[in-house]
């Protein structure tokens, strides 16, 4: 297990990294990229609860430690995501990318809206704020389905080049 959260966490300090580099680039426009669906989705589609459960929580500590919100904010909120998608993965063909992107997309979404309210201070206007979040959520979204399954792509083969093979725990409950 523990072999498994660090080669997770491996590469969720990737994308952090190619994330902040995106959004680096994209400030001159005042964009702001946050794809934590995809921290989380993979996890909790493939493997057993408690190693997703881990992974996605080190991830998001991994995203609080930069963000402007209470440090373990968006860990909880990875966590509360991957109890959801967890439990609704027997429903769906998890193995194939295109569903592991539509889920990471639907779990951008309910995060970035928690984390919108969570983030909204009651001194800015909130019409302004909400629009100006929405464009960051839509340009958000375009940007997980286009890197999606590159990082599911990266995270099979890097589980695989560990010796770490994923269809052992992928059934398992707890």
């Amino acid at each position: 297990m523990k072999r498994r959260v660090l080669i997770l966490f491996a590469a969720s300090v990737l994308l952090a990294l190619l994330l902040g580099l995106l959004n680096h680039y994209l400030a001159i426009w005042q964009v702001h990229v946050w794809c934590g669906g995809l921290f989380v989705a993979f996890a909790a589609l493939r493997l057993d609860y408690r190693t997703g459960a881990l992974a996605a929580f080190v991830a998001g500590l991994l995203l609080d430690a930069g963000e402007p919100v209470a440090f373990g904010t968006q860990g909880f909120l990875f966590l509360a995501a991957h109890a959801v998608v967890f439990t609704v993965r027997a429903r769906a063909p998890r193995e194939e990318t295109i569903i592991g992107v539509v889920v990471a997309l639907l779990a951008n979404l309910g995060l970035f809206l928690a984390l919108g309210f969570l983030r909204i201070s009651p001194v800015v206007e909130p019409a302004q704020a909400w629009l100006r979040g929405f464009a960051d959520l839509l340009v958000s979204q375009i940007v997980l389905a286009l890197i999606g399954p590159w990082f599911f792509s990266l995270q099979a083969r890097l589980l695989e080049m560990t010796g770490t093979h994923r269809r052992n725990f992928a059934r398992r409950a707890f």
